[in-house]
């Protein structure tokens, strides 16, 4: 799936399920509750932090596709084309880190 029909889904099954949009800075603070769930799940699960018996059958695949939504959303309600600001910051990324990343004796 595109970026551009990931974005139409969710704006489908906003106006079909949900309503309406939550305001702007409504998703803002839910898109960082949903980080917030994100980073408990890795730092115990893949971090030094032992993991809350409560925690172990959370899925973060579930949670990280709750990030995606809720970007969508502010994607959506901003008018922001998501695939064009991907493919965008793409190809600066490759043309400005390549040799960066490629000449990091860190990486090696």
């Amino acid at each position: 799936m595109q970026i551009q029909d990931a974005q139409k889904a969710v704006d489908e099954w906003i106006n079909k399920h949900g309503v309406r949009y939550f305001d702007e800075l409504t998703n803002m603070a839910q898109l960082t509750e949903e980080v917030g769930e994100v980073a408990r799940i890795i730092a115990r699960r893949y971090g030094e932090q032992s993991e809350k018996e409560s925690d172990k059958n959370k899925d973060l695949g579930e949670e990280l596709a709750d990030v995606i939504f809720v970007v969508l959303c502010l994607a959506n309600q901003t008018g922001i084309d998501l695939q064009e600001a991907f493919d965008k910051k793409l190809n600066l990324k490759t043309e400005r880190d390549h040799n960066r990343h490629q000449n990091n004796p860190k990486l090696k």
